[in-house]
Parts: structure tokens; sequence; C-alpha cells
């Protein structure tokens, strides 16, 4: 976290030069990014890079490490493979597995594994840091993924998500035993206030963001449910499930302090993607693509209370 008085004579610079001005590890076009992405606050607000600062403004800004600009290299990696064929890859990923390298996680993430296993992904025209990748997993999230192997079967997939034409299914463990049946939750998404890492429920600045689940199983004090997302917000399940007083067992980020001795049944949060439907991006035949479920979450499960 970096914190900034504005002086005298920096006053009526432009929100973005400032940062970029007065933060070496800071760009120009970084500046304007994090500003538009509501990770930088003039006095507890967010304003448009263009802003014109004033004296006495105080701005706080979440400034990530510099990270190594050396593109990925490609490691041996025992992948668990759904389908393959010549434009698309379908994975099970593993928790514990970064999908791309970012700050503290250069080695040892998805793309690396994907570059030795698709050594096309290395030629000219992709995404040097995200070779292939159409949508992203959280680091302890596991289950399906689909990897494009073609930039053609990339911009088709990308624009499947962004017209939410894709059906994305997740089993979720969450808290309480008195979860209704079925629900539905839109509540729009957006940075935490004051957390900038994480995210929020935000009525003010927020994206739309919705949410439906199903019960599948009941236990004493905890459910198992099928979710389905709608949209793809960042934490959109895990934050939505918060909202609604069952957060998720296992996630030491969205949870009640109440509830955090709770937290040593799982080693991480019990979000599953177990289903991925979508159309091909060669013969436009619907596809749907399923991961059991892994076997942690099995052995939380078996750690609950009776079914009810």
């Amino acid at each position: 976290m970096i914190k900034l008085t504005i002086s005298k004579s920096q006053a009526d610079l432009r929100l973005d030069q400032v940062l970029s001005r007065l933060v070496e590890t800071c760009s120009r076009s970084q500046a304007v990014d994090l500003i538009s992405r509501g990770e930088v606050l003039v006095s507890g607000m967010e304003k448009r890079p263009g802003y014109r600062v004033k004296k006495g403004d105080t701005i706080t800004a979440q400034i990530p490490e510099p990270v190594d600009d050396t593109p990925p290299g490609p490691e041996s990696m025992d992948l668990s493979l759904l389908f393959e064929d010549d434009y698309i890859l379908v994975i099970d990923k593993p928790p514990g597995l970064v999908v791309h390298p970012g700050s503290g996680n250069l080695c040892n993430t998805l793309v690396n594994g994907l570059l030795d296993h698709v050594p096309a992904l290395q030629d000219g025209g992709w995404d040097p840091v995200r070779p292939g990748i159409v949508h992203r997993l959280d680091k302890d999230t596991s289950g399906v993924i689909v990897v494009a192997k073609t930039l053609k079967s990339l911009l088709f997939l990308q624009k499947e998500f962004k017209q939410r034409r894709v059906e994305k299914r997740y089993l979720a463990l969450v808290e309480g035993g008195e979860v209704a049946n079925r629900g539905e939750i839109v509540l729009p998404l957006g940075r935490h206030p004051i957390r900038r890492t994480i995210m929020a429920v935000n009525h003010g600045t927020g994206k739309y963001a919705r949410t439906s689940w199903q019960l599948r199983q009941r236990f004493a004090k905890a459910c198992l449910v099928d979710v389905r997302l709608y949209t793809g917000r960042t934490h959109q399940i895990r934050v939505h499930f918060r909202a609604m007083d069952m957060p998720i067992i296992g996630d030491r980020v969205y949870q009640y302090r109440r509830n955090r001795r709770k937290n040593t049944l799982a080693g991480r949060q019990m979000l599953h993607s177990w289903r991925l439907g979508l159309r091909h991006p060669y013969s436009g035949l619907k596809m749907k693509f399923e991961a059991k479920m892994p076997a942690d979450f099995v052995e939380t499960m078996a750690k609950l209370d009776l079914p009810c």
C-alpha cells in the first residue's frame, strides 16, 4: 500500500501523472489501469485518471510488485486432460495450482505446463504471459478449465464467455444448516472500499453479478450446493455466498471472524468447477465437460456431521 499527500507544487496534475512520477515502479499506462480498476483512492474516493489533484489530497494505491517480464518457459507437468483436439484443451485443474505467472508465482503454473504440452503456444501472436488462457480459476479452486490451442479458438471462446453463452457450474460446501433448497443472488461486485486487494458487494460502483444455487446435500451445520455462475466477476461465488451469510468452508479471505475456527475442516476453500458447457470453436457443436469431486473435497464432507 502506497500513501501520498499532494503538495502545493503537485496540485493540478492529472492523477495518473502523479502516480507515474512519484512511484518509480509505476508506468503511466499501469497508473491508468490501476485507477480504472478502482485500486487508487483520492481521500477515500475513486476518481478518473484525468482527475486534477488538489493540495492536501491523500492518495492511497495498491501498486503490485514489479514482475519479471521474462516470458514463462515450458515445464514438464502431469496435466489431467479431460479432452484435447487441434483447437482446444480441457483440463481438470488440481487445487493449489496457479493458472498463469504473476507476482510471487513466476513458475510452476498451469501456463508453464501448457507451454511444454503445446509448444505452438510459444509462437508469435500469443499473450506471452497468458498464452491460450480463456478464463481463470482461483489458485485454490479446482476443476474444469478450457484452454485455446489456436488464436482463432481463443477469440471465439473469449467472445462466448463475454456474451455469457458458457454454462459454468460449481460445487461448494457452505456453512449453515438452514440453506434454502434453491436461490439466486444478484448483487453488484467491486473492489472492497478499504481492502483493495479483495472484492465486496458494492452498490455504488460495482458491476452486475448473478449467481444461483440448488441444494445437493444437507448436513447439520453445512450444505453441499450446486452453483451456476451467470457472470464471471472476480471471486464472485465466494463474495456472494459470504454476503448471504453462508460463506464457503475453508475460505480464509471471505469469512466471518467468528467462524474462522471452522477453517480447520479444510486446507482451502471448498469450491470445485465440476461442469463447463460450451460450443466448440470449430464445429460449433455444444459440448459438456465434467470433473469428479477431488479427494480433499470428499474428505472434508466426511468430517461434517451426518446428513440430516
